[in-house]
């Protein structure tokens, strides 16, 4: 291509290989058309155990969950968090701006939460989860949609669909109608979920998985 002069570098035709580039400030182009390093990016898919911190690093010692991904090479980073004492699906990437997106507000990415609360879990606890109760901090918080799964005289099991990340979110807003938590585990995040996938497990995301999720926030 560089013989037949398809190859320009700022705008100047290059007549033979070897031409060095600064491959993040000159422009390279092929037949006139701008051409780019090719990216390659890591996603995990991790179903977090309890006992784990969401975090890279962690001042007190404690596992987190990239010590769980030793055998991945590329530096990956939690999107959101589930807390220490939560388990369930948590995707690391070192895809920032689509990680930025599927935390970001403006496009409610859904997840889907399983809690073993205490006491008798009523469909009035639930329309006032939906409804809205108010947060630690003045804000009011909602699920999209509460399950009741099961019951019995001291505990209830129920499944919410959230569409906000607020910190501790399904612990407050049970806690508000009267029912704390007692276990909690994540089992959907976005488009993502896996009922196959045990606890401390891992696998990387499969192409048609990443580009769900890249549709989901209008990357293309």
């Amino acid at each position: 291509m560089i013989f037949q002069g398809r190859v320009a570098v700022n705008g100047h035709v290059i007549a033979k290989p070897g031409v060095v580039i600064d491959e993040e400030n000159d422009q390279v182009a092929v037949d006139g058309k701008p051409v780019g390093l090719v990216v390659t990016y890591t996603y995990v898919l991790l179903n977090k155990p309890a006992g784990v911190i969401s975090s890279v690093t962690d001042p007190q010692g404690r596992k987190t969950v990239t010590q769980m991904l030793k055998s991945v090479d590329a530096r990956v980073y939690p999107v959101g968090r589930l807390d220490l004492d939560t388990e369930g699906l948590l995707l690391l990437t070192d895809d920032g701006e689509l990680a930025h997106r599927l935390t970001h507000p403006r496009y409610e990415v859904t997840k889907v939460y399983e809690a073993t609360v205490a006491g008798q879990f009523d469909q009035a606890d639930a329309a006032r989860i939906e409804k809205g109760v108010i947060l630690d901090d003045g804000a009011t918080g909602h699920a999209e949609k509460v399950e009741i799964i099961r019951k019995n005289t001291r505990s209830s099991e129920i499944r919410l669909v959230l569409a906000e990340g607020r910190k501790r979110e399904v612990k407050q807003l049970c806690a508000a109608v009267g029912h704390p938590v007692r276990s909690l585990r994540r089992i959907a995040f976005a488009t993502l979920q896996d009922e196959r996938l045990g606890v401390g497990q891992w696998r990387e995301l499969t192409p048609e998985e990443v580009a769900s999720l890249r549709k989901l926030v209008d990357l293309q």
